[in-house]
């Protein structure tokens, strides 16, 4: 995630961008823990192939990882966006994506340096968002536009519901997250960056995903899955060795979970709806394999190819083969340290 110098660069606005000794070099400071280094270490090196020396090397080393700047569109800053543009940054997918929506600022940086994150204040909208910039990957597979109904699943803790309405006004959007406490964050979250005008169309619910399909079927234009997974980022600095080791053994159960969701994703989207799935982990269990999977259970769910969406942003991204042209895993890479992020674009056809 970041860098070790301080400076300050001072705008007629008096926004400062900082460098700042932050969370992720206290966390590289912490012990990787071995239980979990040695599983990844035995199942990436064989589906990763050399490319998992890279990979490792990054996500033990969080002084490498990169924070991209999303910009608010709700309260814009020319200054902040002016002064990142003389630093440096480049904006994210120069190349020409077929949907791109000119709402969307994402700003990048080839080195690991980071803005100081905004604190929250109730009335007061945040001016940037900080993410890994493969988050946006599937957000930006949805494809979301004006005045569609739209479900994000496993919404915690907001990142990309704040991303798709960068992208478009929707008509309705439903943010559902299970956990009470990540659910208190998605609502500061949403409180932190949208108007309220916006507020009103858009739900939160605290319901099992698992269930949302029967609650609400066909309901939907676009849902979005970013499913509970094996964390890899943050799994490799478990404090608790036990604990690890917990996660690792019940990691086999993590499938069975993510296909239930996207069971009850499918019931409540509309026929010509488009589901985008996505991951935070490298696992092939939990990316090509549910997939593979659910495409085999369905036959009124297709596959849809999104290999041009590798092609126009490698140069932001590093892409390890997945065998489906529905499907990316973005993976860290010397320079393009974003990811792991699995996406997979599907639709539901119109006959069953």
């Amino acid at each position: 995630m970041l860098c070790g110098q301080t400076f300050c660069l001072a705008s007629p606005s008096g926004i400062m961008l900082t460098r700042l000794k932050t969370k992720s070099e206290r966390k590289l400071a912490k012990q990787i823990c071995k239980v979990v280094l040695d599983h990844f270490e035995k199942q990436y090196s064989k589906e990763l192939g050399d490319a998992w020396n890279t990979v490792r090397d990054i996500l033990i080393t969080p002084s490498c990882w990169q924070y991209a700047i999303l910009l608010n569109r709700f309260n814009y800053s020319f200054e902040l966006e002016k002064d990142l543009n003389l630093k440096g940054y480049h904006t994210l997918f120069r190349g020409s994506l077929p949907y791109y929506p000119k709402s969307l600022k994402c700003y990048l940086s080839r080195t690991p340096e980071r803005m100081p994150s905004e604190r929250h204040q109730i009335g007061n909208l945040k001016k940037y968002y900080l993410l890994n910039a493969a988050s946006l990957l599937p957000v930006l597979a949805l494809e979301l536009r004006d005045g569609e109904k739209v479900l994000d699943l496993c919404a915690a803790p907001g990142g990309k519901s704040i991303a798709l309405l960068q992208c478009a006004y929707p008509g309705y959007l439903h943010c559902n997250e299970h956990d009470s406490l990540r659910l208190r964050w998605l609502r500061q979250t949403l409180e932190s960056f949208i108007p309220q005008p916006l507020v009103n169309v858009i739900k939160v619910s605290e319901l099992d995903g698992r269930e949302m399909g029967d609650a609400q079927p066909e309901m939907f234009d676009k849902v979005l899955v970013d499913a509970p997974c094996s964390n890899d980022r943050s799994w490799l600095f478990s404090s608790d060795s036990q604990k690890a080791a917990c996660r690792i053994s019940r990691r086999s159960n993590l499938p069975v979970l993510q296909k239930e969701l996207l069971r009850s994703a499918i019931k409540a989207l509309r026929p010509g709806g488009l589901l985008v799935y996505s991951t935070c982990t490298l696992s092939k269990a939990e990316n090509q394999d549910v997939i593979s999977e659910i495409l085999n259970s369905y036959s009124n769910i297709m596959p849809v190819d999104i290999k041009e969406m590798a092609r126009t942003c490698s140069q932001d991204f590093t892409f390890a083969p997945t065998g489906q042209e529905c499907g990316l895993l973005a993976i860290p890479d010397k320079g393009k340290a974003w990811g792991p992020m699995y996406v997979a674009k599907l639709k539901k056809s119109w006959t069953t």
